[in-house]
């Protein structure tokens, strides 16, 4: 079997992560690291790879089958254009572009390229969610009407601590951590096309917010309300009620989405389900039926290690496209300034893009 040749580029905590896993995988080698900094060298010779200092060099001296952008932010439109040049498919970490104008310049210049460009929105991959989409569209919660939804967590001092600059502007759970249930979110309820946000930093007293209420509108009409913080002592978040990353905390009894139909609600992740046999029995006066739906649990990060290698070799599309990666940080920058101005931001995207 011909193994998927894959360069890493960047060694720091979700680069040297990647590299795990592509050394974990049958169908993947681990063909060369990138990345300027000298600490880098310990990293690629314990993997026993070459290192380059730029894709430019990497490109000069080998064609891999692909690379994982696992780069700071402001770099991925840059060396994913790099890739596209060179006809490389590339695994871009999230978010896609550190503004919405690049981002657009790169999905432009990918579409006209036709070089596949997967945004490692990694949540998109875990079976928990597809199993919620998979009830949600066999209709066994009817027509969406709305979804509750939450990420309440507390981050330690030393997190801030660490890295001084999380605590001004920017630095705050909206920019950090919304964007990835906005990708869940629509995966689940559809479209969003408007929100509306407050946000607080009285709990820390930080320049940047610790807590944000925010209201969503979806496209086919469901509506929705998500609360926001890191510093509120609560396991009703992703991380510590999917079970999926096992450096958290979990709690079986504890879901961070219900999406409510006009037919029944289903709660995520525990996949218990309240629903009515019939229209005709729908009342607040009878009881639902109740059961659990069965998923299995396993980490998103292999499986879209997975994917991208199925995306490679050309037996699948991406799943998480470069517009999708902009939508999920076209909202996410709404929310922002909708928090700063409380005016209610419009998220639908231009029929021409």
């Amino acid at each position: 079997m011909r193994h998927v040749q894959l360069a890493v580029a960047g060694a720091g905590l979700i680069g040297r992560r990647h590299i795990e896993l592509i050394q974990q995988n049958p169908r993947c080698r681990l063909a060369a690291i990138v990345d300027p900094n000298p600490a880098a060298q310990e990293v690629a010779n314990q993997s026993g790879v070459p290192l380059f200092r730029s894709l430019g060099e990497l490109f000069a001296a080998s064609r891999p089958d692909g690379v994982v952008l696992a780069t700071p932010n402001q770099l991925h439109v840059a060396q994913a254009l790099e890739c596209i040049g060179a006809r490389v498919p590339a695994l871009i970490e999230k978010p896609v572009a550190h503004t919405l104008d690049e981002g657009e310049r790169l999905r432009a210049s990918a579409d006209a390229a036709g070089v596949p460009l997967l945004v490692g929105h990694h949540r998109a991959h875990s079976p928990i969610l597809a199993k919620a989409r998979e009830i949600i569209g066999a209709g066994r919660i009817g027509k969406v009407v709305g979804v509750m939804g939450s990420a309440v967590f507390f981050k330690p001092d030393e997190y801030f601590d660490a890295a001084p600059w999380r605590r001004e502007t920017g630095g705050g759970p909206i920019l950090i951590n919304m964007i990835h249930e906005i990708g869940n979110l629509r995966s689940l309820c559809g479209e969003i096309v408007a929100v509306q946000a407050f946000a607080s930093n009285a709990a820390r007293g930080f320049a940047v917010e610790d807590t944000v209420a925010i209201n969503l509108r979806f496209e086919n009409g469901a509506l929705g309300t998500f609360l926001l913080s890191d510093t509120a002592a609560s396991p009703r978040s992703w991380e510590q009620t999917s079970q999926e990353n096992k450096s958290y905390a979990s709690y079986d009894d504890e879901d961070c989405y219900v999406i409510a139909g006009d037919m029944g609600s289903l709660s995520v992740p525990t996949m218990r389900l309240k629903t009515y046999a019939t229209k005709s029995d729908r009342s607040w006066w009878k009881p639902f039926d109740v059961s659990t739906a069965s998923i299995e649990r396993t980490d998103p990060l292999e499986r879209q290690l997975d994917h991208f290698c199925d995306v490679i070799e050309g037996n699948a599309q991406p799943l998480v496209t470069v517009r999708d990666g902009l939508q999920n940080l076209r909202i996410t920058e709404a929310i922002a300034e909708s928090a700063r101005t409380g005016a209610i931001i419009d998220t639908r995207v231009s029929a021409t893009l």
